[in-house]
Order: structure tokens, then C-alpha cells, then sequence
């Protein structure tokens, strides 16, 4: 996936970050239909009749008349509650509405604010039909749940509260208490580049973020997408490394539902095709990183996809 310079700049203007958004999971947020105010599903494709298989998950979605999201509501550029509106809006959160317009012919979602925890549970017991969720696709979790994609790439970056000196990569954690999303790739990753570390993990991106200014770590390892997100809201906190891993993020589905994960790559080859990816990158992510949109990822390209 192509890289920005604009990460550093945006570290240099005082942004900050923490961890793979993920809250207790809560009731859904209802009626998600409205399309943003931009219209950057305009170019996201309907499907035919003809591909909605009878007995499908995706007849089932077309009759019940809405798309069970598993996602964020705290997660900025990415799959945040607009507090005005109450619309979610984002990058993964725009991807779930192209897929519900897909199969529904507009994009009408209820969006389940999900754990990283308890996804794999959401998809399994039907709670959810698909998951957004900067969800990292794993040769482990594959043993779980089905992902379709990748559909984006990013990164592990770390960032540390402004100020703070003598880490500038990975090993340089070795020794030092380091903040974690539960169940995220960053705890492997620690423990891989920085053996010495001490981990604490908390359960969302939110309490990442507080426990890093109350210094109860002195970093926190998390996506790169997530951190500039952070960054944008919150000046006392900075991104101090370039990314060190390359995270594949796939679309969680049921396990074992081959049809609609052939399915849902469909669609996103559709998107990709019709520029309909690219535009909501733009819209989402694409505000704060400079540069065009990058090429997607290749659907199928990861070990687990």
C-alpha cells in the first residue's frame, strides 16, 4: 500500500494516536439510510436480481431490508457517531453502506458497536452479517471467521505522549510499560520486536488514549490509520515512528459462508472498478493524507483472505 509522507507531517503538527477502535458491544444504531452529504456512493454498484441466490445470506438481508454491521461508533476517519446527526461516518462506515446499497438498492444499515473481543462471536451466532472494523486478517482468526478482501492495508505505528524522548522504533520499547487494543495485532508485535515490554491492554481506542495521558504507559502501539485519527483530536499526544508492519484489513464474515464471501468480492472488485473505493478513501482518510487515493489491495492476496 503506498505510504504518505504525510504521516510525518502530521506528527510534526502535533497530532496523536492510539489503538484498534474497539467498545463494549452495545445495541445497534438504527436506520442508517441517508447517504453523505458528498454522495460518495454514487458510483457504488446495485446488484442484479439474478445474484441474490435464493436461500442466500444475501436474500436474507434483502428481505429483512437492512445491513447488520459489526463496527465502531468512536473510531475518527474511520467509523465515528456524528453527535449532531447521529450518522456514523467514515471510511469503514461508508464501506458498509456500499454494501448494503449493493443488496438492498440503498444504503440502510444498523450498525452494532462491536469489541475486539467479541466480533468472532457476533458473526457466529448471526448478530451481525459482516464486520468493518479495521479487522486484520490472520491466518489464526481465519480459523474463526471468513474474511473477504483485503480492502485496505495499513500499519502498526507507535505514538507517546508529547515530550517524551528515547523512542524512535520498535526495540525501543523493550523495558517500558506499552499500550495495547486487546486482542489486536499490536501485541504480537510487541512482543516479537520488543520482548522486554510490558503490555497493557485495555479494551478501546478511547481508553488507550486516556491511559497514555495518564501515563500509565509510556507508548501505545496501534494502527496507523487510528493513530492519525487520534492525532487530529487530541495535540498532547504524537506519532514517533514510521509503520513497521503491513496489516491486511479484511471484511469479517460467518465462518464457513463461502456464497457470500465470493459474494462480497464481488461487490468489492465492483467498487474498486467503478472508483466508488476510491472516492470514499477521499472523502474519509483521504482528508488528512495528502496525495490521491492508493491503489486497493489485492482481493485474495493474504494468507487467511
Amino acid at each position: 500500500m503506498k505510504r504518505f509522507v504525510a504521516v510525518i507531517a502530521v506528527a510534526l503538527l502535533g497530532l496523536a494516536a492510539c489503538g484498534e477502535s474497539s467498545s463494549p458491544a452495545v445495541p445497534g444504531v438504527p436506520g442508517e439510510s441517508t447517504q453523505p452529504k458528498t454522495d460518495v456512493l454514487a458510483k457504488a454498484p446495485v446488484a442484479a436480481a439474478a445474484d441474490l441466490l435464493p436461500g442466500s445470506t444475501m436474500e436474507k438481508i434483502k428481505q429483512r431490508g437492512e445491513l447488520l454491521v459489526g463496527g465502531s461508533l468512536d473510531a475518527p476517519l474511520l467509523s465515528q457517531q456524528n453527535p449532531v446527526t447521529g450518522e456514523v461516518e467514515g471510511f469503514d462506515a461508508a464501506m458498509g453502506k456500499a454494501l448494503a446499497k449493493y443488496i438492498l438498492g440503498e444504503p440502510k444499515v444498523k450498525i452494532v458497536n462491536s469489541a475486539s473481543e467479541t466480533r468472532e462471536a457476533l458473526l457466529a451466532n448471526g448478530t451481525v452479517d459482516v464486520v468493518f472494523q479495521t479487522y486484520t486478517i490472520t491466518e489464526e482468526r481465519a480459523k474463526q471467521v471468513a474474511f473477504a478482501g483485503p480492502y485496505y492495508t495499513s500499519g502498526l505505528t507507535i505514538a507517546v505522549k508529547k515530550g517524551t524522548t528515547g523512542i524512535t522504533k520498535p526495540e525501543d520499547l523493550n523495558g517500558k510499560k506499552v499500550l495495547a487494543g486487546a486482542n489486536t495485532p499490536a501485541i504480537p508485535a510487541i512482543k516479537k520486536l520488543a520482548p522486554q515490554a510490558e503490555i497493557i491492554t485495555f479494551g478501546s481506542d478511547p481508553e488507550c488514549v486516556q491511559a497514555l495521558k495518564q501515563d500509565r504507559g509510556v507508548a501505545y502501539v496501534q494502527d496507523e490509520t487510528i493513530l492519525i485519527a487520534d492525532a487530529q483530536k487530541d495535540p498532547s499526544i504524537e506519532i514517533v515512528t514510521k509503520p513497521f508492519t503491513s496489516d491486511p484489513y479484511g471484511i469479517g464474515l460467518k465462518h464457513g459462508d463461502d456464497q457470500f464471501k465470493t459474494f462480497v468480492n464481488g461487490w468489492l472488485k465492483k467498487m474498486q472498478d467503478a472508483g466508488a473505493w476510491q472516492e470514499i478513501w477521499k472523502s474519509s482518510i483521504g482528508t488528512v493524507v495528502t496525495g490521491d487515493a492508493p491503489a486497493p489491495p489485492r482481493i485474495g492476496s493474504v494468507p487467511g483472505s
